[in-house]
C-alpha cells in the first residue's frame, strides 16, 4: 500500500502551495520521530511564493546548517580565488660556512589548508615540509644557530569555541584553530589488532609523533557495532590525553583521529626535524613566541600560499568540516581591521546578515560551525540566507559547494530514488546533525527548473533515530515536483 501511495503521488502532477502546506502539515502531525520534539521548516520561491512555512520564527539549533551563512559571509567578503599565506624568515643570513646565527620564523597567517589533502590540490604536511626545507637551503643555511620559531600571534583569543562540550574537544572535528595550522591540526591515533570483543584496545602509536604526548586508553573492542565510538579527551595545550568508548574489532587494527594539543608549536616541531633529516642542524628547540617581532627587519626566506578559498569552502560545505568555519570566522574580524577573536567573527556574521536584512532576533551565534548545541536560527534565517546569496555574483560558486544527493560526504540521500530520473544535480543541501539535532537546508529545483530554497529542523529528537531523514527526504521529492 505505501508503494502504491507513493506511486499515486509521483503520478499525479505538479504541487500547489497550499496543497503543499497540507500535505507537509499531514506528513509530520503524527510523526513518532517528532513526538516530545520541536521541528521547523520553510521552503520559497527565492523573493516569490512561500510554499511552506512551519514555525519559521522559532529559534532551533541548526547544527551544521550554520555553516550556510558562514561560507555565504566569507565568500562574499574574499572572493573564490582568494588565498591565505604563510611566510618563512631568518633574521639574519648565514656567513660563509653555511651557519646561521639566528633564528628561522614561521609567521601564520591563518591558512586553513596548509599541509591538508582535503581540498583540491592540497599537500600533505611532509610534502610542504620538504618544501620548505629546500627554500631555505636555497639561501645556503647548512646550520641554524638558533631556534625555529612558531608565530601564531595574528588570531587571538580562545582556540575553540566556548559552548563546545568536553566529549567533542579532543577530537579532529573539534581541533583548535590558530593562525599557524598544519593538517588540519589533527594527528591519527593507531590501535593494535583486538580480535576479541571487550578487550582492551591498546595504542600502538600516533601518526605522526607528537613530543610530548601522554595516551592513556580505556577503549574497548566491540564486534557488535562497527562505528567508531572512541572519545578523544584534552584541551588545548594538554598533551595528557585520555580515550574512552568502543572500536570495532579489527585483525589489521583501526585508526581514529584527534586534534593536535598545540598546531603551532607541532609545526615549528615538524620543521626542525625535517631539516635536521636533511642535514641541516638545528643547535635549540623549537618554540611559540608570545610577540610579533618586526617582520621589516628580517629577510623573506619563502612564501607559502593556501588553496584557494573556492576549494577550501567546498570541503567546509560538502565535507561539513567545522575546522575550516572556525579558521574563516576569523578572518571576517581582520578584513574589518578588529583582532582576530572568535566573537569579533561572529560579530561581522551578524552584520552580513544586517546588510541582506536579516533579523538578528532570528539567530543566536556561538562558533562558526555548528558544532555548539547552543546555538539558535530560524528556518527563515536559512532561507532567507540562500535568498540573499542568490543574488551573489559567486552564487555558481556557493551552489556548487553544497553536497548533491550522491556525495559520499555530507549526505546520502535519495540516490537511488533520483538516478533513474535524473534528478541528482537537481538537489544542492547542506546536512547538519548534533546530539538531538537534525537539518537540511539548501536548493531545489522544481519540475520547471526554477530554483527553491528551504530549510527543515528538528530539535530534541530522540538520539540516533534517523526517522527524520525518511521525512526530510520525502519533502524534497514534493519539492522536485512542485510547480509555480
Amino acid at each position: 500500500m505505501k508503494k502504491l501511495l507513493i506511486f499515486i503521488f509521483l503520478c499525479s502532477g505538479a504541487l500547489q502551495a497550499q496543497p503543499l502546506q497540507n500535505s507537509i502539515l499531514q506528513l509530520t502531525a503524527n510523526a513518532p520521530v517528532l513526538q516530545g520534539a520541536w521541528w521547523a521548516a520553510k521552503a520559497q520561491y527565492p523573493g516569490k511564493e512561500v510554499l511552506f512555512s512551519v514555525n519559521e520564527t522559532q529559534r532551533m539549533a541548526p547544527a551544521s546548517t550554520l555553516k550556510l551563512i558562514t561560507s555565504a559571509a566569507v565568500l562574499d567578503t574574499f572572493g573564490p580565488d582568494y588565498q591565505f599565506e604563510t611566510r618563512l624568515y631568518a633574521d639574519a643570513l648565514p656567513d660563509a660556512n653555511g651557519v646561521l646565527n639566528g633564528n628561522i620564523y614561521i609567521r601564520g597567517g591563518g591558512d586553513p589548508s596548509l599541509g591538508s589533502t582535503r581540498p583540491q590540490g592540497g599537500e600533505d604536511a611532509l610534502k610542504v615540509m620538504k618544501r620548505w626545507v629546500k627554500e631555505i637551503q636555497k639561501f645556503g643555511i647548512k646550520t641554524i644557530n638558533g631556534h625555529i620559531y612558531a608565530d601564531e600571534t595574528l588570531f587571538e583569543g580562545l582556540s575553540i569555541p566556548p559552548k563546545v562540550n568536553w566529549e567533542n574537544m579532543g577530537n579532529y572535528y573539534a581541533a583548535p584553530v590558530s593562525a599557524l595550522s598544519l593538517a588540519d591540526n589533527a594527528f591519527k591515533i593507531r590501535f593494535s589488532p583486538q580480535p576479541g570483543h571487550g578487550k582492551e584496545a591498546k595504542v600502538s602509536k600516533t601518526e605522526p609523533e607528537i613530543p610530548g604526548l601522554n595516551i592513556r586508553s580505556f577503549v574497548t573492542a566491540n564486534a557488535k557495532d562497527r562505528s567508531d565510538n572512541a572519545y578523544v579527551y584534552g584541551a588545548p595545550g594538554q598533551f595528557d590525553l585520555e580515550i574512552y568508548g568502543t572500536i570495532p574489532t579489527n585483525l589489521l587494527g583501526f585508526t581514529i583521529q584527534a586534534a593536535l594539543p598545540d598546531p603551532s608549536l607541532f609545526t615549528a616541531q615538524y620543521l626542525q626535524k625535517t631539516l635536521e633529516e636533511e642535514g641541516i642542524k638545528v643547535t635549540q628547540p623549537a618554540q611559540k613566541i608570545s610577540a610579533s617581532p618586526d617582520y621589516n627587519t628580517m629577510h623573506l626566506l619563502y612564501t607559502q600560499k593556501s588553496a584557494k578559498l573556492k576549494d577550501i569552502l567546498y570541503v567546509l560545505n560538502k565535507r561539513s568540516f567545522n575546522f575550516y568555519a572556525e579558521m574563516l570566522v576569523r578572518h571576517l574580524a581582520l578584513n574589518a581591521g578588529e583582532k582576530a577573536t572568535l566573537q569579533n567573527g561572529i560579530k561581522q556574521l551578524e552584520l552580513w546578515l544586517e546588510k541582506h536584512n536579516i533579523p538578528l532576533s532570528d539567530v543566536k551565534i556561538y562558533d562558526a560551525s555548528g558544532l555548539s548545541r547552543d546555538n539558535m536560527l530560524t528556518v527563515r534565517a536559512l532561507t532567507d540566507t540562500l535568498n540573499a546569496m542568490l543574488n551573489s555574483p559567486y552564487f555558481d560558486v556557493y551552489y556548487q559547494t553544497l553536497a548533491t544527493p550522491n556525495d559520499r560526504g555530507d549526505l546520502l540521500l535519495l540516490r537511488r530514488w533520483l538516478s533513474p530520473q535524473k534528478r541528482i544535480n537537481d538537489v544542492h543541501v547542506k546536512g547538519g546533525t548534533i546530539d538531538g539535532v537534525k537539518a537540511m537546508a539548501g536548493y531545489v529545483k522544481d519540475q520547471d527548473g526554477q530554483i527553491i530554497s528551504f530549510a527543515l529542523i528538528a530539535n530534541n529528537l530522540q538520539d540516533k533515530n534517523e526517522a527524520i531523514n525518511r521525512i526530510h527526504e520525502d519533502i524534497i521529492k514534493k519539492l522536485l515536483h512542485t510547480s509555480p
